[in-house]
């Protein structure tokens, strides 16, 4: 029997009773928007709120256009069809790349947005059958991925820049473009002088300022062993100015032969990962980052790589500091394992409150 679950991670959230007059600052906007394969809730406060709540999605559905890899006429689907020419990007497609670029040589290819062909062919992709390809077609596939995107320049002084890609190669932008695109809606809300806002886009969570009350926005990680159970959390956060992205198997998978699979391949085998994890959390502060001026994009990309890599190594990373040029590293972990543990690193420990029903031991590591 083949099943697929999609599930997304949601902001809990205490709203103004009702009946009560509304000061201008708890004024709220909540809308829902479907885009970019997820279900996403934007809620934004303060007496221009609903004009930023929809300049939110607006700004959704535009890099939605540019990046999604199913559009076929989105700039993703024309690089990808080019047969090796090179393509005229926007800027924000070629942003991207050029993070995409540095993401898979920081976590030493862990990272890589080239295995869209091996996506594809466990059809993970969006429009394919699920299915568990041979390890001919996946050793065929992984050689395509071997090299990215090629900058070529702009065709002119201040002209657009230009990418190709090799013959057969392709590329999937799903683990970057909601953190980038929260990065994006950050402007947003800053722009529209917004006191307050959460957005959650699918497992990618915006904590924007803090709930009317004063207290910070409470973010529930799924418990990975419960879903489809309600409010059924390993553990919540609570957030300030934060993103916060979960990356998690559970989350897209399907099961042939009485084995489940998952959609976050390994690059090194063309194979879900196989990695002792079961999800991986990545919160940074609005402030923070690695230098690229995109932390939401570098919670997205971390969290898949830290997933593919598994604890040992993921917690190594964190731990690098010549990676962090000896600054410490800019973001914090929420680690949940096979083995039935729930691992959060100590910059997080008076943020993480465990639940218990799930049955999970807890610690804190540095």
């Amino acid at each position: 029997m083949r099943r697929l679950a999609i599930y997304v991670s949601l902001l809990l959230l205490l709203l103004p009773g009702c009946g009560a007059p509304v000061d201008p600052d708890e004024a709220q906007e909540s809308i829902q928007v479907l885009a970019m394969d997820t279900a996403m809730l934007i809620t934004t406060y303060g007496e221009r709120s609903p004009a930023a709540a929809y300049a939110c999605e607006d700004t959704i559905r535009d890099l939605e256009a540019k990046l999604s890899r199913t559009d076929p006429d989105s700039e993703v689907s024309r690089l990808n069809s080019a047969g090796g020419e090179a393509v005229e990007v926007s800027e924000d497609l070629g942003i991207l790349l050029e993070l995409a670029k540095y993401y898979r040589r920081s976590t030493g290819d862990a990272f890589n947005i080239a295995i869209a062909p091996v996506v594809s062919a466990w059809g993970f992709a969006g429009g394919e059958e699920y299915r568990v390809p041979s390890q001919e077609e996946l050793d065929g596939l992984l050689e395509l991925a071997q090299d990215g995107p090629i900058y070529q320049g702009p065709q002119s002084h201040g002209g657009a820049a230009r990418y190709s890609l090799g013959p057969g190669q392709a590329i999937d932008l799903g683990g970057l473009a909601k953190g980038y695109a929260a990065d994006k809606i950050l402007g947003v809300l800053q722009e529209y002088e917004v006191p307050r806002a959460n957005i959650s886009l699918g497992g990618n969570v915006l904590a924007y300022g803090g709930r009317p009350d004063g207290t910070p926005w409470r973010v529930g990680i799924q418990d990975p062993a419960r879903v489809g159970e309600p409010n059924a959390f390993a553990g919540v956060l609570e957030l300030t100015d934060s993103f916060a992205v979960t990356s998690g198997g559970y989350q897209r998978y399907f099961e042939e032969n009485g084995k489940t699979y998952h959609h976050i391949i390994d690059p090194a085998t063309g194979y879900p990962a196989d990695s002792g994890l079961t999800s991986v959390t990545v919160v940074a502060g609005l402030g923070e980052g690695d230098g690229s001026g995109f932390p939401g994009a570098m919670c997205d990309a971390y969290s898949t790589a830290l997933f593919v890599m598994g604890e040992e190594r993921a917690l190594d990373f964190w731990r690098d500091e010549t990676m962090w040029g000896g600054q410490g590293c800019p973001f914090d972990l929420v680690l949940i394992t096979e083995d039935g543990r729930v691992a959060v690193t100590e910059g997080l420990a008076d943020r993480f409150t465990l639940d218990e029903s799930g049955g999970y031991a807890y610690e804190v590591v540095s």
